[in-house]
Parts: structure tokens; C-alpha cells; sequence
């Protein structure tokens, strides 16, 4: 196949990357594929196949697999969209193919392919729409854009015809030219000598900072720039010098390349090595120092054994785990700015402000330069603008002056995002703020799915806070039936929560909107935007719907801004959010007699359980979290004590009764308080933590005393002593009183 030939002749002589896009029949796309491969003299070898079946002599993973190519990089992938096109699948396959490769996608006929629906489609169809109900935007991008990018051909295997011939006639190769190392470098020159761009250099030089404790080094790229392969340099050169080096990433094959550089190194100074037997391996011991892996949560466990941690791919760990890993005497993050591992732009908003007030003494690193194809590589460009890899919102000074009076506010259609690609990017720009993790498949939800709704606030025409909606509930007698009895059902997660785990079989009845994703942009922030959003959302869905919800992983902050904006807290989570590494709250604000009697009953089963639930599963949980949430619980606990249990209780002040006698009534009257107190002002903020950590959560006493300050228990507990005598004669009747005057 003569195009193939030529399609990957000029990708080595460039040192880019091609795309051959083979559209038509399944069969014959897949034997033109097998034709292509072996026109472009690429091994087997080198190949991987993505897609249903193995139909090439080749490694093989489906499209839900494709994530195993993270971190490889492959002479050339071949994606079968014929089933289903996963927008990540497409990402991943991309970001794997080396320079002088070729990706090759076999697509149906490019006219028809957008008004087809596929399996990825049907992921799209929550309940109660259909697949029908789904739209093929996001494929019709896919085929535009490869129709009006460089570097792509495409073959029609049916007609045997060339639309594009993909040919760009660049100029050759320029031989890249070895940077200079510093001259006044601490680490091994030959460290320097193995680095192939300036950006590695830099970066290299950077993580010498980590030789003494109190540094901590942030490198931020791109795929492809080589941070891995800097940060394998750095730890072998602090290995050697005796330091202990605990590498950690979300999963080991993204740290792999840091392994094998540093393994080639060592290999370079001709160092003994005391290695694992995984290939790469995942501990290299060496002069007294090591390197070794180990997976987040044991290496925050493992944190006095290292004398350096490096983070690989930060942004997909949770804030949590990055602030535990802080602890470290000195500690690397290395994070992608445009890819499928995080969004470097997320860390910075989640987490640049716990590196800020820690004690590490910061050096930032941005890499640009990629190593394994040329800067103008063409088909990096074509992924960028095809999956929206490099959205951003707006720059600073467009938005900087909005304020609440100065904005508008408009609902986004699909056809207003289609319409402008300018307002599609920051409006997509800013999603990628709002969410630890963005990927190519939250594009094509944004663009295809049925469910969901934008809504945006703009300054001037350009986007300053937006918020994407899930339409939520109006489920079927048998669909909340299925929900009821533990199946699945796509899409619906409010009304799936309160149905499986709170047995509400007719959660599901009521319509609602549920908040996905709420940002604003970062030079127009605490000025009342995400509120004004809010309020333009309630004006504009609240017609026809019941509820308008939220589900996020709870900070006190947060709790206090949807609290603000009229939502309460109707559910906590008994588990740690995967990607928060908090506690996840539901939160509601009814628009109908509906929903308010949905919200109604679910704040009082929530008072019901809420003394249990946080004396065990939630028992860690921060108590000013905790403090949050139950303020935002709309509803008035009845403490409902009996007559002795008043007496148990009005005899802790005086030190005649102890709380471990019955801890169940100081509950209720902790939870009557933190709920709905009488009294806001009864209590200060310490006490009200001391109530919630040792009447709610039953921590001991010696915990208790130690985290909240107290110079001994005994001050701890006589403190706790007070605070419940102001709640019992607060709440208690005229003959608690007199028990308490006793």
C-alpha cells in the first residue's frame, strides 16, 4: 500500500507522527490495515492493536483496556472504531505512537459514521432517554478534524479512493543538539550527558534542590517531554549518594520510565546493582542508597523510611494523598498539563496552596519540548484540538473586572458550543478546573449526551463561571424497581443513592438537576459568581423539575457554599470519595412540593442514623466537616431523653456521672445542638469540635486531648463537662435544672 509507504517514510524523516485513517467495511479496513503495516516495514512488534478482536499478529487490548499503553510509546496503533469509539481509547492510542510511527484508524464510511450509534453511545443513554435520544457531535468533530489537519490520510477502502494523501513534505530532520550541562552541577555529568533537551536539563537541575531536606520540586508537561526520564536521572544520582528514594504514582507503569532511565544510568557509570526481578524493576539498591516503588497509600505509610519521595502524575492522585505525602523531608510531584493521566492545571487548584503553606522551600519546572517527535509534530496538534487536550479558559485581564451586576447569563446549547469553538474551549477550559481529572470522554458527554446541560456566566462574550447539569430521576416504575433491587442503572446517581443504600424505592419518582461541575474562573473568584450562577440556574430549570442536587467530596468550605445557596444535606457517604479522599455528601434544595417532601424525609432518617453512622464508619472524619454537614441538615432532632437519661446527663458537669455510663443520650442532645441549635452562640467552635470527636465519633479521650490542644485530658474532659451542662440547661425542662443546681 503505497501511501502507507510513503505516510511513514516521511514521518522518520521528520521525526513525527502520521495518522492513515482506513474507512469503509470492517473486513476490508482490517485487511487493508494488515496491508498498510507491512507497506510502512513495521515489525509486529512494535504494533498494538486496539480494538475487539485479534485480528493482526500483534498484541491486542479492547478499547476498555487501552489504558495499558500509558507510559509506552509504539511504533504503530491500530484503533478498530467499527464497535465503538471511546474518546479515551483515542487519546491513549494517540499519545503512544513514537515519532516516525504511524497511528492507523479504521473507521465505517466517514459520511455515515457520525449518525451511527455505537457502544460508547449507549454509555450515554442514561435512563430515561435512549440511544436514539443520543447524538453523534463528538464523531462528527473526529471526522472534521481529521479531514482539515496535516499529517492525515484518509483511504476509502470501499472505493478504493484517496481523500488525502496526509503528505506535508516537511523539512528533514534537524539533529537535535546536545544541551550544555550547568557548570556548576552537583550531580554525576554523565546524568546531564543522557538528557536530550534543554527542558531535562533544567529539570534535572531542579531535582538537585531534593539532595537537602526542606525542597520540594514541581515539573509540569506535556506528554512526551521526558519528566519521567528526569526524575529516573535525578533518583539514581540520590540513590548513589546514599539517600533513600521512595518513587509513588497511581499505578507502577507510570513510574516505569523512571526505573529504566535510572537503571541505564547506573548501567552508563558501571554501578553494582541489587535488583527486584520485575522488568522494569520496581527496587534498585546501590551505595548504600535505593530506589523503590510502592503504591500511594503505602507510601504514605512508609514516609520515615525515605529520605526523598517522587510523585509521579500528581494530578491523578487525590489532594489528601498529596498533602499526606508533604511529609516527606523532601518531595518531587511530577504532573501531565494536557493528557489522560490528571490535569496539571487541577493540581494547581487543588493543591498549590497546601505545597504553599508547607515548609518545603519550592522550585518550579515547566517542560515544553517534546523528545520522542519533533516540536511540530502534526499530529499532536490534531489531538489537541480534536479531544480539546489544550482548552483553557479565558486569559486574566477579559474577566478580571466581572462581578455579579456586570455578567449575563446564558444556557448553552449544543449548538451554541458546535457554533463557536472559542466559547466551546473555555467553556470546556474551565470544566477541567472544576474536576481533579478531565478526559476526552467528558467532551463527547458535554457535546452528545442527553442528559446534560451548560450553563455559563459571561463577561463581554467570554465564559467567567459555568456549571454542567445532569437531568436525574423521572424513572420508570420498573426502572426504580431494577435500581431498588441493586442494578445498575446508568447516570442516575441521586436517585440511586437515596434507592439502594436508603431503600427509598421512590427516590426516583421526582425529576431533578444534579450539579456535576461548578468553577469560575480565577481572576473573577469570591465575589459572589458561583452564587449568581446558582440562582440563574434555579430561575431557569426549576420549571417542571422537583430538585436541584450535589454530590462532592465535603470540606467545610464547600459544605458552607452550597449550605449559602439553599442545598442541604440529606446522605454522607460511609466511605472516602476515590478521588476527593473525603467524604462525599448529597445535598438538595427542593423546587416542588415533590422535592421538598423527598428532602423532607430524607433529613429526618438522616438525624435518625446519623449518631450511629458517625460513632463507626465516619469516625475519622474532620470534625469541622462534620460540624458543616449537619448544620446544612434541615430538619429539628428530637433528643427524646428519658427521665434517668437526663439525670446521666445533668451529672457529668458536677463530675457524679461519667459519659462512658450510656454515650447514647449526650448523642442526641450533641446532634439536637450541631443540627438545629437554639442557640448558636451556646457553644465555641472548639466545643462544638470536642462534642462532635467524643459524644459522636467516640474517639479517646487521649486522641481527643492531643488534637484539639488541651493541656491534659482532665482539662479535656471538664471542658466537654461544661459544654454539656450549657446544652442541658438549654434543652433540659425546669426539673433538669434543678438536677443540675444539685
Amino acid at each position: 500500500m503505497e501511501i502507507a509507504r510513503s505516510l511513514r517514510a516521511e514521518a522518520r524523516r521528520a521525526d513525527e507522527r502520521r495518522v492513515l485513517v482506513l474507512s469503509g467495511g470492517r473486513k476490508r479496513t482490517r485487511k487493508r490495515a494488515a496491508t498498510a503495516l507491512e507497506a510502512a516495514e513495521i515489525p509486529w512488534s512494535g504494533t498494538t492493536l486496539v480494538g475487539p478482536e485479534p485480528f493482526l499478529d500483534c498484541e491486542q487490548y479492547p478499547q476498555s483496556q487501552a489504558s495499558e499503553l500509558l507510559g509506552r510509546t509504539r511504533t504503530a496503533v491500530v484503533l478498530d472504531v467499527h464497535d465503538e469509539l471511546r474518546p479515551n481509547a483515542l487519546g491513549t492510542a494517540v499519545g503512544a505512537v513514537d515519532g516516525g510511527g504511524l497511528l492507523v484508524l479504521l473507521t465505517p464510511p466517514l459520511d455515515e459514521w457520525s449518525e451511527r450509534r455505537d457502544a460508547f453511545d449507549e454509555t450515554l443513554a442514561v435512563p430515561p432517554f435512549e440511544v436514539g435520544d443520543v447524538t453523534g457531535h463528538f464523531r462528527r468533530r473526529v471526522v472534521e478534524t481529521l479531514r482539515a489537519h496535516r499529517g492525515i490520510a484518509v483511504v476509502d477502502v470501499d472505493t478504493d479512493t484517496v481523500e488525502r494523501d496526509g503528505l506535508t513534505d516537511p523539512p528533514p530532520r534537524r539533529q537535535r543538539q546536545p544541551p550544555e550541562p550547568p557548570a556548576d552541577a552537583s550531580f554525576r555529568p554523565e546524568s546531564y550527558a543522557a538528557c536530550l533537551t534543554d527542558d531535562q536539563v533544567r529539570a534535572v537541575r531542579a531535582f538537585e534542590t531534593l539532595s537537602a531536606a526542606g525542597h520540594a520540586v514541581v515539573v509540569e508537561a506535556d506528554r512526551g517531554r521526558g519528566k519521567s526520564s528526569a526524575a529516573g536521572l535525578a533518583a539514581a544520582n540520590l540513590a548513589l549518594d546514599g539517600q533513600h528514594v521512595l518513587v509513588t504514582a497511581p499505578q507502577y507503569r507510570s513510574a516505569a520510565e523512571l526505573f529504566t532511565r535510572a537503571s541505564d544510568l547506573f548501567e552508563t557509570l558501571d554501578v553494582a546493582v541489587d535488583r527486584d526481578d520485575a522488568d522494569p524493576p520496581r527496587r534498585l539498591a546501590v551505595n548504600g542508597g535505593e530506589i523503590r516503588f510502592e503504591q500511594p497509600d503505602s507510601a504514605v505509610e512508609s514516609l520515615g523510611t525515605a529520605d526523598v519521595v517522587i510523585v509521579d502524575e500528581a494530578a491523578a492522585l487525590p489532594v489528601h494523598r498529596l498533602r499526606a505525602l508533604l511529609g516527606a523531608p523532601a518531595v518531587a510531584f511530577t504532573t501531565t498539563v494536557h493528557g489522560y493521566e490528571g490535569a496539571g492545571r487541577s493540581f494547581d487548584v487543588r493543591f498549590r496552596d497546601h505545597l504553599a503553606d508547607s515548609d518545603h522551600e519550592v522550585t518550579d519546572v515547566t517542560m515544553t519540548t517534546p523528545i520522542r517527535y519533533a516540536p511540530a509534530d502534526p499530529v499532536e496538534s490534531w489531538a489537541f484540538r480534536a479531544l480539546l487536550l489544550d482548552a483553557r479558559p479565558t486569559v486574566d485581564p477579559l474577566v478580571a473586572d466581572a462581578t455579579p451586576e456586570t455578567v449575563s447569563h446564558r444556557r448553552l446549547t449544543t449548538a451554541d458550543l458546535l457554533a463557536d469553538e472559542h466559547l466551546l474551549r473555555e467553556v470546556f477550559g474551565l470544566l477541567v478546573l472544576a474536576h481533579y481529572r478531565t478526559e476526552p470522554g467528558d467532551l463527547a458527554r458535554v457535546l452528545d449526551a442527553p442528559n446534560l446541560s451548560v450553563h455559563a456566566l459571561l463577561q463581554d462574550g467570554h465564559v467567567v463561571s459555568v456549571a454542567l447539569l445532569a437531568r436525574e430521576g423521572g424513572l420508570s416504575a420498573e426502572t426504580r424497581a431494577r435500581m431498588y433491587e441493586g442494578g445498575r442503572i446508568r447516570g442516575n446517581m441521586i436517585p440511586d443513592v437515596l434507592t439502594t443504600q436508603l431503600r427509598d424505592e421512590t427516590a426516583g419518582v421526582p425529576v431533578g438537576r444534579r450539579v456535576l461541575r461548578i468553577a469560575t474562573h480565577a481572576a473573577a473568584r469570591s465575589r459572589g459568581l458561583g452564587s449568581k450562577l446558582l440562582d440563574e440556574i434555579r430561575d431557569h430549570e426549576a420549571d417542571g423539575i422537583d430538585w436541584l442536587g450535589v454530590s462532592y467530596g465535603a470540606t467545610p468550605e464547600l459544605v458552607r457554599f452550597w449550605r449559602a445557596n439553599g442545598y442541604r444535606t440529606v446522605h454522607v457517604s460511609t466511605s472516602r470519595n476515590d478521588a476527593s479522599g473525603e467524604y462525599s455528601a448529597v445535598m438538595l434544595s427542593p423546587s416542588s412540593p415533590a422535592g421538598r417532601a423527598l428532602a423532607d424525609r430524607h433529613s429526618e432518617w438522616l438525624c435518625d442514623r446519623a449518631a450511629a453512622v458517625l460513632s463507626d464508619p465516619v469516625s475519622d472524619a474532620d470534625p469541622d466537616v462534620v460540624r458543616a454537614l449537619l448544620r446544612s441538615v434541615d430538619a429539628t432532632p428530637n433528643p427524646a431523653l428519658s427521665e434517668w437519661e437526663w439525670r446521666v446527663v445533668a451529672g457529668v458537669p458536677g463530675g457524679a456521672s461519667i459519659l462512658e455510663t450510656d454515650p447514647e443520650p449526650f448523642r442526641r442532645l450533641a446532634l439536637r445542638h450541631l443540627v438545629a441549635p437554639a442557640d448558636p452562640t451556646a457553644l465555641t467552635d472548639r466545643e462544638e469540635r470536642l462534642l462532635v470527636m467524643k459524644a459522636l465519633q467516640a474517639r479517646p479521650w487521649q486522641a481527643v486531648t492531643e488534637e484539639l490542644g488541651f493541656v491534659s485530658q482532665r482539662q479535656c474532659m471538664r471542658t466537654l463537662g461544661g459544654a454539656v451542662e450549657r446544652l442541658t440547661r438549654l434543652y433540659g425542662d425546669t426539673s433538669v435544672q434543678e438536677e443540675l443546681d444539685r
